[in-house]
């Protein structure tokens, strides 16, 4: 039977809310993000010749953390390997890897040691299913390698990713399209073969009882995996292709990025405003879920100014309205166009996003709610039940400008 995460680890990670995704590799030298190899057809030959040149000598695991803590966010998930195969942590397993570029760094085991140094932020790992570089992915006939093969080093990553950093916060695995058409010109998966779920996610549930596994390609978790993923997506939105019946069965995450793209893309300048971040964070919470918000550094290993400052602001807004985002679970206060609401116990947390009037109409208020106050500040605020709704008015001097949350008790 396959394990899943121990209930402790569940709850620690939901109590988490909020996260960074860190999408870095080889790709940021091209700077037109993480898919680059594939988009413009670049040989592994040419694809290469970028390992020679990365040396991002401006990586600063503690600035990295640092950001993360000062945006509230409770944990990171690195890409330890994306889909063009190149490792950004020390592996036995390949040659293909940042240690034998000209930085010569481990950045994982940096990352982990400034995590543990910070003590707010807890390290996951993203690893890709899939790799166009390696040749038993690729089956190139000429290798003489197996399947078995590929399946030897997807789960000896895992396995020296689970050992070797300490205890970490999730394992993300992403790419599983057996045949899909991207593979088509490698002709990958010609010969058909899974990657074995059940001995993987029980290898990471053994080594990390604690540790959810992520799996953002599945439209229902498969049997060891512990959360269920939206990617640029709230889940009851557009979820096509999902069980809806079943999305609230599990934790959920979503992940977004803060401009249009995962990896660094020099000509991308479509950086969300703080504002829609903290209306993303709080639409998040009010349907349990996580929210794991994306930077992808540059070739230097910095991350976007611009992308710092809206993350700060983020952070600003959860040192003052953090208690109605953390530790909370889905609301059951019907959401409208203008608010949502989080909960924990019997203490309900509306968030008020938009203004269309002075008041918000509430439905599903539970019986025995009585009070309503401003979290910030604590002012009380007048509650009227009518009809089977609740309508309460915010005056226009006590609004936040990007969410204004009232405890009803």
């Amino acid at each position: 039977m396959t394990m899943q995460a121990s209930q402790a680890g569940l709850n620690a990670f939901q109590d988490k809310r909020f996260g960074m995704m860190i999408c870095w590799g080889i790709y940021a030298i091209i700077a037109k993000q993480e898919w680059v190899m594939h988009t413009d057809r670049i040989p592994v030959s040419e694809y290469e010749k970028l390992v020679p040149q990365f040396n991002p000598v401006k990586f600063n695991a503690d600035e990295w953390v640092r950001v993360a803590a000062d945006a509230g966010q409770k944990y990171i998930v690195i890409i330890t390997r994306h889909h063009d195969g190149f490792s950004l942590y020390d592996t036995a397993l390949s040659d293909y890897k940042i240690t034998n570029t000209p930085f010569q760094r481990d950045p994982i085991g940096e990352l982990a040691e400034a995590c543990a140094r910070n003590g707010q932020v807890q390290l996951g790992f993203y690893s890709s299913l899939l790799d166009w570089h390696h040749p038993a992915y690729r089956f190139r006939q000429e290798s003489g390698l197996a399947w078995s093969d590929y399946l030897d080093f997807l789960h000896g990553q895992v396995r020296e990713l689970c050992t070797n950093y300490g205890e970490i916060a999730c394992m993300w695995f992403d790419g599983d399209w057996p045949r899909h058409p991207i593979d088509e010109s490698n002709a990958y998966f010609q010969a058909g073969g899974s990657f074995e779920y059940d001995k993987l996610y029980d290898m990471v549930h053994t080594l990390q009882p604690h540790a959810v596994i992520i799996n953002n390609r599945h439209a229902e978790p498969l049997p060891g995996e512990d959360v269920q993923n939206f990617e640029q997506d709230l889940p009851g939105m557009n979820t096509a292709g999902f069980n809806e019946s079943r999305i609230y069965d599990y934790p959920l995450e979503v992940c977004m990025t803060i401009n249009d793209h995962w990896g660094f893309s020099a000509a991308d300048h479509n950086t969300k405003s703080t504002r829609h971040l903290v209306h993303l964070l709080a639409r998040s919470a009010s349907v349990g879920a996580n929210y794991l918000l994306n930077v992808g550094p540059n070739a230097e290993g910095l991350i976007n100014p611009v992308e710092i400052e809206r993350l700060r602001g983020v952070g600003d807004w959860l040192k003052a309205n953090g208690e109605s985002i953390y530790g909370t679970r889905r609301g059951v206060i019907a959401p409208t166009n203008v608010s949502v609401s989080t909960r924990r116990g019997d203490i309900h947390y509306v968030h008020v996003l938009d203004y269309i009037s002075d008041s918000v109409t509430l439905t599903g208020v539970p019986e025995g709610i009585t009070s309503a106050r401003l979290l910030q500040g604590g002012a009380a605020l007048a509650l009227i039940r009518s009809e089977g709704k609740v309508v309460i008015t915010i005056p226009e001097a006590s609004r936040d400008p990007f969410d204004t949350v009232i405890i009803l008790s």
